[in-house]
């Protein structure tokens, strides 16, 4: 009999956060500078120095756990994590391990009736390695200008149970942070990165099987392939007994598509963690949480609460907007000179989103604005063009930036509402489509859409289609 086996997968996500100078010294955050060009003594770990706490780290540790509904410890403890390797010089990690700065917070993956609260276990405040750089001929090579770069790492329980939920619940806490600000969201550049903990378990079990680490994963596609991966390998260990599942931190080779074994995994007891002596406890008052929550954006959740319910965007266009900052805040600027959410949605997530694909750019590059935008579509309310025309002269609009009414006027693109010029348009469809004509008279009433299209066709899409429709009917009626 085959086992059905359940999959147990936590992510620990390190964000760096967005500060323009590192968590213990005044050396800059900027990334793509000279290689050893942003150190000091402090952050390249030279005897006598000592670390003074960047603050603006801590207020952004506080957003993160007030955005992840934590409890924010009024006392959290840096420690010291003891290991040797090239990238970190001082021989130990400044990082937080039994009191971390945020708590027991909770992140809704789902929609609908499907909703399902993953839990936060914590977030605490670190510094970042430096970069090795591993060349030809055996010779490796560090830089430093990372080392000291302030991350927070947020731990999950291990609640999630596919890879489709890790890739949703990192997909929601990448746009949370880009709306607190702090973090860019840049995956390839490593500064939102995850280790995935997957271990797997006969279904109907409780008991929690052997863990693996799989680290550095910068990509949503990477972190599917390696859950895919390992989740089979650990399946095909139990079944067939091909090898041992251990306790161990493996990557992902994206090239091959496999995850490989790169040493045992840790226990908290191996890094020998320890008080920072050159730290005092951070004390976080009631007073200090209240100014970071009074700051506070508001949230993908809320804002797709009130696109659906206040200004009626259809479900999937407001979680599709609301998911990226940067297109939220156009959207709410176009809002403010065209409040039919709906329709705009509609052009958000149709029009503007393929000009974006296809042409490869940003919001800040287009040529024309939000109130460009909301005049266009108020010209297809007021009957002057139609939706098919809009879009044209919405394409004008991207590759020029003119005003909508300029590019009507210039074209000729104006909606004919003629009751005469149409009818004549129409005695000339009817009369070149008999057959059509006759199964309407025999009741296929569904035939008029075919009429209708030949009219404007006809008219080359500037028939008013309400003009249209009422003068087909007219004269197939009669």
């Amino acid at each position: 009999m085959t086992t059905t086996w359940e999959t147990i997968i936590g992510l620990e996500v390190h964000a760096q956060l967005a500060t323009k100078s590192k968590v213990w010294c005044g050396c800059s955050t900027d990334f793509g500078a000279p290689p050893n060009t942003q150190t000091c003594p402090v952050c390249l770990g030279h005897p006598g120095s000592l670390p003074v706490l960047n603050h603006k780290v801590v207020d952004y540790a506080i957003q993160a756990g007030l955005a992840l509904g934590c409890r924010i410890n009024e006392k959290s403890v840096f420690s010291r994590k003891n290991y040797f390797y090239p990238d970190l010089p001082k021989g130990y990690q400044i990082s937080q391990y039994d009191l971390p700065i945020c708590e027991w917070g909770e992140l809704e993956i789902g929609s609908g009736d499907k909703t399902k609260k993953v839990q936060v276990r914590r977030i605490h405040i670190e510094e970042d390695a430096a970069k090795n750089i591993h060349g030809s001929e055996s010779v490796s090579l560090v830089d430093y200008n990372r080392g000291g770069t302030p991350l927070i790492e947020i731990v999950s329980e291990p609640d999630m149970r596919n890879a489709e939920e890790a890739i949703e619940y990192f997909k929601n806490l990448r746009t949370i942070l880009l709306y607190l600000g702090i973090n860019d969201g840049n995956m390839e550049e490593g500064n939102l990165r995850c280790d995935a903990n997957v271990s797997v378990r006969p279904k109907g079990s409780t008991e929690l099987r052997t863990r693996v680490e799989l680290k550095n994963l910068n990509s949503f596609k990477f972190l599917k392939e390696a859950i895919a991966f390992e989740v089979n390998r650990q399946i095909a260990a139990y079944e067939h007994g091909t090898e041992k599942v251990v306790q161990e931190t493996r990557l992902y080779d994206n090239q091959k598509g496999e995850t490989r074994a790169l040493r045992s995994k840790e226990e908290a007891n191996d890094y020998r963690y320890f008080p920072e002596p050159d730290l005092l406890p951070l004390i976080v008052s009631e007073a200090r949480v209240a100014e970071v929550r009074a700051r506070l954006p508001e949230l993908p959740k809320a804002r797709i609460a009130r696109y659906t319910k206040d200004h009626g965007v259809a479900a999937a266009d407001a979680v599709t907007i609301a998911t990226e900052p940067p297109l939220a805040t156009y959207f709410e600027k176009c809002l403010k000179v065209y409040p039919d959410g709906k329709r705009l949605g509609n052009w958000f997530c149709g029009e503007l989103a393929r000009v974006l694909n296809e042409r490869l750019t940003t919001l800040e590059s287009l040529k024309f604005t939000p109130e460009q935008l909301g005049a266009l579509l108020k010209l297809v309310d007021g009957g002057t063009i139609s939706n098919s025309i809009a879009k044209e002269v919405f394409a004008d609009m991207v590759a020029t930036g003119e005003e909508p009414s300029q590019v009507v006027s210039k074209k000729g693109l104006a909606q004919v509402s003629d009751t005469g010029a149409i009818e004549a348009a129409a005695d000339k469809v009817l009369a070149a489509n008999p057959a059509e004509v006759e199964k309407y008279k025999a009741g296929k009433k569904a035939v008029i859409g075919f009429l209708v299209g030949q009219l404007m066709k006809e008219m080359k899409g500037k028939g008013n289609p309400a003009v249209v429709n009422e003068v087909l009917r007219k004269k197939l009626d009669t």
